[in-house]
């Protein structure tokens, strides 16, 4: 049994690191099954020497997250945890307090994992990226903040947000309504994170106006696409021929973003994705970025984590 003293400088920054109830800290006591005991802005932790410096370098983490501003969630404390459990504690220090947007409910939309904030650099800094990972990381609705970002700015003149329309085990055509009626069970995801950013009010005004377009992947043929910011969400369920079609959208002063998880395709069997494809195709062309998320970058419940994990592990097993 050993024991090791950290000391906290802020003590205005306690409640955040200790959470409600003290919930953070109990995380890392059951997670290196040790013991903290907390007085003033001293916290004593018992437990195996090994033990103890990893709950050690996991509360010095959430101390400089917390003093940048980031918000400790409960999956933060996970991610955390995860992170020094697999040695890549110094990679977290280089996630800042600095946010992409404000939503109208006030929230600050901020990288949360090394991950996304990769994810965010590669957007920036390319003019294409390719963001690929499994359900829950944020590929979609970072790239969106992005958008508004980069339009709120000026740098674009309009967003555009589209997905093929492929079904995921169901048969949507017979839906009443007209055509756009029966292609926004499709692109739901991308009104939420739009309404998220704008507001429904200034969201259906943009639209009107044709500052935002949210359609289908077909009504992307024949067009060139100047000054915009592009996203290709669910690009898993393209086709080559498709991801080839909209690659060459691409005009003067816009920027692309195409994400998609490609353990998730809804394609007929014998139709490659067009994502698997590109990712081939593209790796070298410069100012085409690729990004990989695992499910570490998750932020999600917990949940979501454990059942990518369980899928990971039964697929290799049967391939075994």
């Amino acid at each position: 049994m050993s024991e090791k003293i950290i000391s906290f400088e802020q003590p205005s920054d306690l409640p955040v690191i200790f959470g409600s109830c003290d919930e953070n800290l109990n995380t890392i006591q059951r997670e290196y099954n040790v013991v903290l005991f907390c007085r003033g802005t001293d916290v004593r932790i018992a437990g195996e020497p090994e033990q103890c410096e990893k709950a050690a370098a996991a509360l010095r983490l959430l101390e400089e997250l917390a003093h940048k501003g980031q918000q400790l969630t409960g999956q933060t404390v996970r991610y955390v945890i995860s992170m020094v459990e697999d040695g890549e504690a110094e990679s977290v220090r280089s996630l800042d307090g600095d946010g992409i947007c404000i939503t109208t409910g006030g929230k600050v939309v901020r990288p949360k994992t090394v991950g996304q904030k990769n994810y965010v650099c590669a957007i920036k800094q390319h003019t294409i990226t390719l963001g690929v990972g499994p359900a829950g990381t944020g590929k979609t609705y970072l790239a969106v903040a992005l958008a508004v970002r980069a339009f709120r700015a000026h740098e674009v003149q309009k967003i555009i947000l589209t997905r093929p329309a492929v079904e995921a085990g169901e048969k949507l055509g017979f839906l009443p309504g007209d055509l756009q009626n029966k292609v926004d069970p499709y692109l739901r995801p991308l009104y939420d994170a739009l309404f998220d950013m704008f507001g429904a009010e200034t969201f259906a005004r943009h639209m009107e106006k044709g500052i935002i377009e949210v359609a289908p992947l077909a009504y992307m043929r024949g067009r060139t696409l100047d000054n915009a910011f592009i996203i290709l969400d669910e690009a898993q369920n393209t086709t080559s021929e498709q991801i080839k079609m909209f690659l060459t959208r691409l005009g003067e002063g816009s920027k692309m973003v195409i994400t998609g998880d490609i353990t998730q395709i809804d394609l007929p069997e014998k139709r490659k994705s067009g994502l698997v494809e590109a990712l081939k195709v593209l790796k070298h062309i410069d100012d085409i970025a690729a990004i990989r998320f695992t499910e570490k970058d998750v932020v999600r419940h917990k949940l979501v984590q454990d059942i990518i994990r369980a899928y990971e592990n039964y697929y290799k097993e049967g391939r075994k």
